[in-house]
């Protein structure tokens, strides 16, 4: 099990040795243009998690390709870029100027700008056309079946699939005043877990895509939890913000979760994860 980070939880630049603690290093949303993001405050804490309301702040893709993504390479980790855009057309064209990278993960499901108008299927079509490089779909868990939709990417061309993004969420200050300026964001951290582990779970008993999963992990026990629902990698988001170690600390955790868990190694666990209705082990 490798573990990455969540797109836009950590610069890596700015902080190499943590990004090099990871298996793979997924870069902030990249859009045509520069974006400057939202207006702050755009960041707030709750009882529950955090909110972010970011807004796909980026360079814009010329500058992305001509000046971070080399940077980026002098790393020595391995890259995946996340694209973003707001019809399919946008998406590709980025997609098509990508080289030298592992992977490609098509933001499909940001909560904090307006979506593309065209299906998630559409659009991995149009990258796939695009590249050749391998393409995970991000999806939202905030979809009615999110398993529906993983499989209409699958077929589409995807190659994985990353489960999932931030929900929408809003919190108020001490004035009853939504604590974010655009009112709601995109909530991520330990209360994401449980929905998280549901995503995980319906889209790998529905496709047979391999699967990042991502929301709310903490500790190697949580990375276990993940792997028993299918997820062939993790990624850490929000715990990054508190715990810079956090990669190297869970790869540690997770061998000793496996080893209470009787397991040799995490992929193991999908065989202990039955489904309670019927008793029937979620497909390994």
């Amino acid at each position: 099990m490798r573990i990455l980070n969540a797109s836009g939880c950590l610069d890596a630049l700015a902080a190499p040795e943590v990004a090099r603690q990871l298996d793979a290093f997924v870069t902030k949303t990249v859009t045509p243009l520069p974006r400057e993001g939202n207006a702050p405050p755009r960041i707030a804490e709750t009882a529950h998690g955090m909110l972010n309301a970011i807004g796909l702040a980026n360079p814009g893709r010329e500058r992305f390709v001509a000046d971070h993504l080399p940077r980026l390479r002098e790393l020595g980790i391995p890259l995946w870029v996340s694209v973003g855009g707001f019809c399919a057309e946008d998406y590709a064209v980025t997609c098509s100027l990508l080289a030298g990278i592992e992977a490609i993960e098509l933001n499909l499901s940001c909560p904090n700008v307006d979506e593309a108008a065209d299906s998630a299927a559409e659009i991995v079509a149009a990258c796939r056309r695009a590249s050749e490089l391998p393409l995970y779909a991000k999806l939202s868990a905030a979809h009615p079946d999110i398993a529906e939709v993983a499989q209409a990417v699958a077929a589409a061309g995807a190659d994985g699939l990353s489960l999932i993004n931030t929900l929408r969420a809003v919190a108020f200050d001490r004035q009853l005043r939504p604590a974010l300026a655009r009112g709601s964001g995109g909530l991520s951290g330990p209360a994401l877990k449980p929905v998280a582990l549901h995503a995980v779970r319906a889209c790998h008993t529905e496709t047979v895509l391999p699967i990042v999963g991502m929301g709310g992990i903490q500790t190697g026990r949580d990375a276990l939890e993940f792997a028993a629902c299918g997820a062939r990698d993790i990624a850490l988001g929000t715990v990054l913000f508190a715990d810079p170690g956090a990669p190297s600390r869970v790869r540690v955790e997770l061998a000793s979760a496996c080893e209470d868990a009787g397991v040799a190694k995490p992929e193991d666990a999908a065989s202990l994860a039955k489904t309670p209705e019927t008793g029937r082990k979620v497909p390994a």
